[in-house]
C-alpha cells in the first residue's frame, strides 16, 4: 500500500481530506488562470478565447470539428469566439486541403505572439510549482490529473502529447 507523507494511506482518504483536495484545485485553478485573465481582459477576451488559441497553437491546421470535440462547447459558442479571433487578426480560417467543406485553423503571427505571452505566464507558474514540489510530486500530480479525466478526454490528451513530441 502506498503511503503519503505523514503516514496517511492514499487509498483511504476521508471526506475532509477530499474536500481539502477539491478546494486546493479551485484555488490552484484560480492562480493558474489569473495571469492570462489579466492579459485577456485588456483585449476584451475571456478564457474561451484562451482555450481556443491554446489548442490551435498545439495543433496548427486543426479543424473546427476537432476543436469542438476538445473544448466540449457548442458550435454556436465556438463560432462566436472564432469570429472575434479571426476579425481581430489572431486566427486564420483556411479551406481544407483534402475536404473543401472543412475549415483549418491557424494562428497568425499576432496570434502566435499572444499565445506565447499567455503560455509564458502559465509556464512560469507551473515551473515554479513543479520545482518547489520535486519530481516525484510532479509525476504523482500528472497521474492524479489523468485519473480524473474521462476516458475519451484522456485519449485526446495522450494524442496531443504525442503530437508535441
Amino acid at each position: 500500500m502506498r503511503e503519503a507523507q505523514g503516514g496517511e494511506a492514499l487509498l483511504f482518504l476521508t471526506d475532509e481530506q477530499l474536500r481539502q483536495g477539491i478546494e486546493a484545485m479551485f484555488f490552484a485553478y484560480r492562480g493558474f488562470t489569473a495571469d492570462p485573465d489579466r492579459i485577456l481582459t485588456t483585449l476584451a477576451y475571456g478564457r474561451a478565447h484562451h482555450r481556443a488559441i491554446h489548442f490551435i497553437a498545439r495543433s496548427p491546421g486543426t479543424t473546427v470539428n476537432n476543436l469542438l470535440g476538445i473544448l466540449g462547447v457548442t458550435k454556436q459558442s465556438l463560432n462566436r469566439v472564432l469570429r472575434s479571433l479571426v476579425e481581430d487578426g489572431l486566427v486564420e480560417s483556411r479551406v481544407g486541403t483534402t475536404d473543401k467543406r472543412e475549415r483549418n485553423l491557424h494562428l497568425t503571427d499576432q496570434g502566435v505572439a499572444l499565445e506565447r505571452k499567455l503560455s509564458d505566464a502559465q509556464r512560469a507558474r507551473m515551473r515554479a510549482a513543479f520545482r518547489a514540489a520535486g519530481p516525484e510530486a510532479v509525476s504523482g500530480f500528472r497521474q492524479v490529473l489523468e485519473a480524473m479525466m474521462d476516458p475519451d478526454m484522456r485519449d485526446r490528451y495522450h494524442a496531443l502529447r504525442e503530437v508535441g513530441r
